[in-house]
């Protein structure tokens, strides 16, 4: 989708040539106003037809939507402006375009192999979505490249994807957990263990999607209910503490980790 001007704008500006100074330059603010918010309007509309789309099981789909994605960043980088209305939009996390492109088009293909047969023979439709192609692939990265020409921020958020990602798939969780039950293991190596959960607990809290959407069902099967309310309610630690006292918190509270580990 292209940004496209606004039909109104030349003939506001053209009266405002006949009046006043003070009258022409507020006529400017309320058409640069109306511009502004036009643009948004604009803005927010393509992602969310684009990412809309970009989130469909087929593969065909997917790549409508990334091509219409592709479009619209080409031109939004023609002015600053957009730029910049863009970079606000992707602080809202249903237009960011990230997340969606590492959830799907570049998401590591699954065994698709049926476990059993509960599907056949149950009420609810068994939910399909087609791999990712080459082309689909290769379009994901562009809209990826250009999203991190546009926003530094976006390729900040790319490599922390990526990296839960791969922790995901190394089944990090599982074996951090089983380091920190380890009564044998180095009482540091366990402690930095514990400050490692807090911290990424915190991080991914309240996310009802991948990454890491099962992280506190894990947690609660791995180290027992009692450990993992404890790692929930201590991952919440002051945010607004300094770097120093944050750390002292951490610490705190990796101790009381292990000691409610160490009771059982």
């Amino acid at each position: 989708m292209y940004l496209k001007k606004a039909f109104w704008c030349e003939g506001l500006k053209s009266e405002s040539q006949s009046q006043s100074s003070s009258e022409a330059t507020a006529v400017g603010e309320l058409v640069s106003e109306l511009n502004k918010q036009r643009l948004y309007r604009e803005i927010t509309l393509a992602l969310r037809t684009g990412l809309r789309d970009a989130c469909a099981e087929f593969s065909f789909l997917r790549v409508r939507g990334l091509r219409c994605i592709l479009k619209f960043l080409q031109s939004v980088a023609e002015s600053d402006s957009t730029i910049n209305l863009f970079c606000h939009s992707q602080s809202l996390p249903e237009l960011q375009v990230v997340p969606v492109l590492f959830r799907n088009s570049l998401k590591q293909s699954e065994d698709g192999r049926v476990a059993n047969l509960d599907h056949i023979f149950s009420v609810e439709p068994m939910k399909i979505t087609s791999p990712s192609t080459d082309a689909e692939v290769a379009l994901a990265l562009r809209v990826l490249e250009g999203c991190c020409l546009l926003h530094s921020d976006s390729t900040v958020l790319a490599h922390q994807h990526k990296a839960i990602q791969e922790f995901e798939a190394c089944n990090g969780i599982e074996e951090v957990a089983e380091l920190i039950r380890d009564k044998q293991v180095e009482e540091n190596l366990r402690m930095k263990c514990g400050e490692f959960l807090l911290l990424l607990i915190g991080h991914v809290n309240g996310r009802d999607k991948a990454p890491m959407a099962t992280i506190h069902e894990d947690i609660r099967r791995l180290l027992g209910e009692k450990s993992a309310s404890l790692i929930w309610a201590a991952s919440q630690f002051g945010s607004t503490l300094d770097p120093e006292q944050r750390l002292i918190a951490l610490q705190i509270q990796a101790r009381r980790v292990l000691e409610s580990l160490d009771l059982y």
